[in-house]
């Protein structure tokens, strides 16, 4: 089969379009056959290098995926060859691009059926860290009030959703040609932060969810309720700026389960939850994909999927 390698860490050009045989799944691990693969910032951060988890060489490149069950490991139940599944390769988010993949049957779900490959293999990553910003990290239920910064983006599109259906008031930042966009999502107010101060809209909100960092991070303190919760899927916020506002701040990393995304999966079957694909690319040019990401070509307006073989 053929698969997008690094023999070493580096820019795009260090990604090689490799032959390598068709792996075996292991306990607890399916084979896919995989139709679409999702590109994002982290196959960025691993193959430059920048990954906060031990990435031994070589690999392969992608973790989100779409396909279809191709082989079942030892120990699998609730799962067959030719079921159409959906989700992410493995906690090293490693192996997705290539014509078939492993994937931990922990990590992976039923495919929407609503939607084509291409569609849901946008989704695991950027959904399910939506999710857990603003119900397992922020613990945020109906009736409060979220500030979530960068709204338009990929994460932040689904935040804005998933917290309208929560019955969660949304209070978002977006860049002023995506005000429109984000309000066609549901957020309650919308923020255009090129020309207003998110402070003057937010007022003791009970979370923040930061998807942009920097300075927009450390602003956002003041805007929380005492005990309120500021959540970056960014970076690690301010412990002592914390403290001396009286809320709690907390940096976490994304883990993609099933029971997220059968979650996302009854939503997105129901009409609940829109995708947002921003450009599709044969597999064999994941290394333009890559010069998206370093931003030596214009960015989409959504997710980078990967299209494999036959639709």
């Amino acid at each position: 089969m053929k698969a997008w390698r690094i023999h070493e860490f580096g820019p795009p050009e260090m990604m090689q379009f490799d032959r390598v045989p068709v792996p075996s799944p292991g306990p607890g691990e399916v084979l896919v056959k995989v139709h679409a693969a999702g590109v994002g910032p982290w196959d960025g951060w691993i193959r430059g290098g920048r990954s906060v988890l031990p990435q031994p060489l070589p690999l392969t490149l992608g973790s989100d995926l779409s396909g279809e069950i191709e082989t079942v490991g030892p120990g699998v139940t609730g799962l067959r060859v030719g079921d159409q599944v959906y989700g992410v390769t493995n906690p090293r988010f490693i192996g997705a691009y290539a014509e078939y993949a492993l994937a931990s049957v922990s990590m992976i779900a039923h495919k929407p059926t609503t939607l084509t490959h291409v569609e849901a293999a946008s989704v695991p990553v950027i959904a399910v860290t939506a999710w857990q910003g603003l119900f397992d990290e922020a613990q945020l239920t109906a009736g409060q009030t979220v500030l979530i910064h960068g709204g338009a983006g990929n994460v932040g599109a689904y935040a804005v959703q998933l917290a309208r259906r929560a019955g969660i008031r949304t209070i978002t930042t977006a860049a002023t040609d995506k005000v429109a966009f984000v309000r066609e999502l549901g957020a309650d107010t919308v923020v255009d932060f090129q020309t207003e101060r998110f402070e003057d809209a937010a007022r003791d909100v009970d979370a923040v969810l930061d998807l942009v960092g920097g300075d927009t991070q450390n602003r956002s303190f003041q805007v929380l309720r005492h005990g309120g919760k500021l959540i970056s899927a960014v970076s690690q916020p301010d412990q002592e700026l914390a403290k001396n506002r009286g809320v709690d701040a907390t940096f976490f990393l994304v883990k993609v389960t099933t029971r997220h995304l059968t979650e996302l999966t009854e939503l997105i079957n129901r009409g609940n939850l829109r995708t947002r694909v921003g450009a599709v690319l044969p597999l064999a040019d994941a290394r333009e994909a890559h010069y998206i990401l370093e931003g030596r070509r214009p960015p989409p307006h959504g997710k980078i999927v990967l299209a494999v073989g036959t639709q």
